[in-house]
């Protein structure tokens, strides 16, 4: 008996035994699967050379940051269109460890001596082509400095080390696609106004595919950054070179406005849709909080009851637009000149208001107004094995900006003074409206539409996107988070979904492709105009995979992830 009792015994104590063993092996498994997700990063941006940069950076042991900043660069040198050093942008940045989101304004400022009449006659009519071709539509850049703020403060490498590759593709060049080929042969006109651009970005019998693109004067110029660091920008032999063409040339650009140019470090603006949190850009960025009040209302719909871009669908779209857009044009501008109500225009209540008024059909009311189409901004976002997320807008304005390129610099320079209200009530290039809180004042940043996200579950990033389309910006990421969140997309499947633009005014609906019988019927309603809208560049981050799509609407645009 005692005997059997003991032998009882020892069975029970090999299988506890093994009960531990197996559940050794499985805290070992599950910790093991945590070490391999932790090796999960990606990058999407608009050229394929700038992505594999990013992405050999991050294999290399840098963070996302320091990716950031070497795609930047390279995207300067890759993608002049928008690509940029005489430029600024937005970049959002998310800090896995201390899980916390910051945003970086490193938008062009007006320069000192700009005033609220200058793109004006002395009959108060605005000159056609001042705020975008002449040598007054420069505002102050800021990449340069935002770049250097980003690497310095949460970069893990040394800058000179990824600005270097930029130098060489600069230098030695690179192959020209024919979508780039042709790009450029594009605006050979605008080129030809402006003896260094002319050089540099024409040829007389065109570009074509295949052609090896050299920027030395843009080598150099990266050089000498790489070497002497932000100063070289705003006070340097560069500043010099920059500020000097603008003297004699009749501009105000000055060397004092290089050498006063001070980047803002904002607290994004953030809501929840859904059981998601979103963060995007305060202002002087219209597309934060444009953007969430939009979510807002939407949120009193159950979308997902409907079919994805049916006519009752895309109604409840464009009446949210509406609304924002005509908010946009009355409130927003630079917070430091004008006081934004960011709290009510992100609130719930307020976005109920404006659901109730929907479901009565009332609108606000249109005129007619016209707009000239312009898209070129450039948007990547970044991911890295920590956690570290970075989604970052920036831009020349127009496709290639001015068109203007001091001597010797290589640096294309912004068109973004036609951001401002050249005169309140009458619209920019993209047709958008304008009011006294985004007049011209010194020093002051124009309003933007670039809307670098960040979409959060359970604390930990969900969603990087963002997109280059001027005043379409809003509405293109709109669309893409609604595709995610609401629809269950995959980003690929996302892509591939036509979208639709409205803005409050001009009173007209902006479509991809929708069949005829939609069409027709929208018809009814307002005037309808067919362009592509919108180029996401996005990372979607769920528990079993890393997904990162550059939109085909760019064909050289290039998404990268690693999952091992």
């Amino acid at each position: 008996m005692v005997k059997g009792i003991q032998k009882i015994s020892q069975i029970n104590e090999i299988f506890t035994l093994i009960y531990r063993l197996i559940a050794f092996f499985l805290i070992l498994l599950v910790f093991y699967s945590s070490l391999i997700k932790a090796e999960s990063y990606a990058v999407a941006s608009r050229h394929h050379i700038a992505t594999d940069i990013g992405i050999k950076v991050l294999e290399e042991g840098g963070n996302a940051i320091d990716a950031a900043v070497a795609v930047a660069f390279a995207l300067a040198v890759v993608n002049p269109s928008a690509g940029n050093l005489g430029g600024g942008g937005f970049m959002l940045i998310h800090l896995a460890e201390k899980t916390e989101t910051i945003s970086i304004d490193y938008r062009e400022r007006a320069p000192i001596k700009s005033f609220e009449k200058m793109f004006q006659d002395d009959s108060g009519k605005i000159v056609k082509g001042l705020s975008l071709n002449s040598i007054l539509a420069s505002g102050v850049p800021g990449t340069v400095s935002g770049l250097f703020y980003a690497s310095e403060k949460f970069g893990t490498y040394d800058i000179k080390d990824l600005i270097n590759p930029s130098i060489e593709l600069a230098r030695e060049g690179f192959t020209l696609s024919s979508f780039q080929a042709n790009n450029l042969n594009k605006y050979k006109q605008k080129f030809s106004k402006n003896k260094e651009a002319k050089k540099i970005f024409t040829r007389p019998n065109g570009f074509s595919k295949g052609d090896i693109f050299v920027q030395k004067n843009l080598a150099n110029t990266l050089e000498r950054i790489a070497q002497n660091g932000k100063k070289e920008f705003y006070s340097g032999e560069t500043a010099k070179k920059i500020a000097n063409f603008f003297q004699i040339n009749g501009g105000i650009l000055s060397l004092e406005d290089l050498n006063q140019y001070n980047l803002r470090i904002l607290k994004p603006v953030c809501g929840s849709y859904r059981s998601y949190e979103v963060c995007s850009m305060a202002p002087p960025s219209s597309g934060g909080i444009a953007l969430i009040q939009i979510l807002n209302i939407l949120e009193n719909f159950d979308l997902r009851k409907l079919d994805h871009n049916s006519e009752e669908y895309l109604k409840i779209l464009i009446s949210s637009m509406d609304y924002a857009y005509k908010d946009r044009a009355k409130f927003l501008g630079d917070p430091d000149f004008f006081k934004v109500p960011q709290d009510l225009l992100t609130s719930k209540k307020y976005a109920d208001k404006i659901y109730q008024l929907i479901l009565e059909k009332k609108f606000p009311s249109k005129e007619n107004i016209k707009i000239v189409e312009g898209e070129e901004t450039t948007h990547f976002s970044i991911v890295d094995k920590w956690g570290n997320a970075v989604s970052n807008t920036y831009t020349l304005n127009t496709a290639y900006g001015s068109g203007i390129i001091p001597t010797e610099t290589g640096i294309l320079m912004n068109n973004e003074m036609d951001d401002f209200s050249s005169k309140p009530g009458y619209p920019n290039t993209y047709g958008l409206i304008g009011s006294e809180a985004n007049k011209i004042e010194p020093k002051k940043t124009p309003l933007s539409s670039m809307s670098p996200v960040i979409i959060f579950n359970d604390d930990k990033p969900y969603l990087i996107t963002g997109s280059p389309g001027g005043s379409t910006i809003i509405t293109s990421v709109l669309q893409e988070i609604l595709n995610i969140l609401d629809f269950k997309m995959s980003l690929e499947e996302s892509s591939g979904k036509s979208r639709i633009h409205f803005q409050h005014l001009p009173d007209i609906l902006f479509h991809e492709n929708f069949d005829e019988s939609l069409i027709k019927s929208l018809k009814k309603e307002r005037k309808l105009i067919k362009r592509k809208l919108g180029e996401l560049h996005s990372i979607l981050l769920k528990e079993d995979l890393v997904e990162a799509f550059s939109d085909k609407r760019r064909p050289d645009g290039k998404a990268s992830s690693v999952y091992k």
